[in-house]
C-alpha cells in the first residue's frame, strides 16, 4: 500500500506544483458557475457552494475505501494488489480536486481537474497489460513510462483549445478497445455484464455532462443536474472498472497458477 500511495502521491503534487504556475494559462477552461446547471446558494460557504455537485465528490472517497478495504481477493498477490491500490488513489485524491475546483472556480484546480482524468483512464490498459502478461512477464516500468505519456499528452489542451477533449478521447477509446480484447480472451458472462456496465457508466458520465443544461429545463434534472448525474455514473464506472479487473486478474492468475503445476 505504502508504494501505491508513493507513486501516486509523488506525480500529483509535482502536477500540483506545475499547475499554479503560469504554464497552463492558455489551456481553456471554465471559471464560472453559469457553467454548471445546479444554482449556487448564497447562504452556504464556498464549499457547499453548489451542495450536490459538491457533496458527490464523497461517493469517490467512499467507492475508493470500498475497494481499499476489498479482500475478495483470495491468493491475491503482491503485484495485482498494487494494480488495485494505484487505481484506488487515483479515485481517492480526485474527489477534491473536482470539489476544490467548485468550491473556488480557479484556473489550478480547473486544469488539475481535466489533467487527473488522463491519468486515470490509462491506468485500465496498464492494468489489462498487467493481466495479459502475468506478474512474471510484466514490468512496472511499462506502466510508469504509459502514465508519464498520458500526463504529457494534456499538452495537446495547449496547443489547442479542444486538445483536452482530443486526448481524453483517445484515452477512452484505449481503455474500450483493450477492455474489449482482453474480454474475448480470458473474460466469461460475469466479466462481460462488468465490462457492458462500465462503458455504459463511461457514456452517461461523458454525455449528462454536456447535456446539463439542456436537461436542467425538465424539472426532474433542476437540483440533481445532469453533470451530478454525470458524476454519479464516474464513481459507477470506476466500480464496474474495478469489478471487471479484480475479477479477469484473478481469473487470469488461477490460470496461469495451475499452468505452472501441470509443468512441475
Amino acid at each position: 500500500m505504502k508504494s501505491a500511495l508513493l507513486h501516486v502521491s509523488v506525480p500529483f503534487v509535482l502536477c500540483v506544483a506545475l499547475a499554479n504556475t503560469s504554464l497552463f494559462d492558455g489551456v481553456e477552461v471554465d471559471l464560472s458557475y453559469d457553467h454548471y446547471a445546479e444554482q449556487r446558494v448564497d447562504y452556504l460557504p464556498g464549499f457547499l457552494a453548489m451542495p450536490c455537485n459538491c457533496l458527490v465528490n464523497m461517493a469517490y472517497i467512499f467507492m475508493g475505501l470500498y475497494w481499499l478495504l476489498w479482500r475478495g481477493g483470495v491468493g491475491e498477490t503482491r503485484e495485482s494488489r498494487y494494480m488495485r491500490e494505484v487505481f484506488v488513489f487515483m479515485a481517492v485524491l480526485y474527489a477534491p480536486v473536482q470539489w476544490t475546483r467548485l468550491a473556488v472556480l480557479r484556473r489550478a484546480p480547473a486544469v488539475l481537474d481535466q489533467w487527473f482524468t488522463l491519468p486515470i483512464f490509462a491506468w485500465v490498459p496498464a492494468w489489462i497489460s498487467f493481466i495479459e502478461r502475468g506478474p512474471a512477464k510484466w514490468r512496472a516500468s511499462d506502466a510508469m513510462a504509459l502514465e508519464l505519456l498520458s500526463l504529457l499528452s494534456y499538452g495537446l489542451a495547449l496547443a489547442h483549445e479542444r486538445g483536452f477533449e482530443g486526448a481524453l478521447g483517445c484515452h477512452v477509446a484505449l481503455a474500450v478497445y483493450k477492455g474489449v480484447r482482453v474480454q474475448r480472451e480470458h473474460g466469461d458472462g460475469r466479466t462481460r455484464a462488468y465490462l457492458l456496465l462500465a462503458v455504459l457508466s463511461c457514456a452517461g458520465f461523458v454525455l449528462l455532462k454536456l447535456l446539463d443544461h439542456w436537461l436542467a429545463r425538465y424539472r426532474l434534472f433542476q437540483r440533481l443536474t445532469g453533470h451530478f448525474w454525470s458524476k454519479v455514473c464516474d464513481v459507477l464506472q470506476f466500480h464496474f472498472s474495478f469489478c471487471f479487473l479484480t475479477s479477469l486478474t484473478q481469473k487470469t492468475q488461477g490460470t496461469q497458477g495451475k499452468t505452472a503445476a501441470q509443468r512441475d
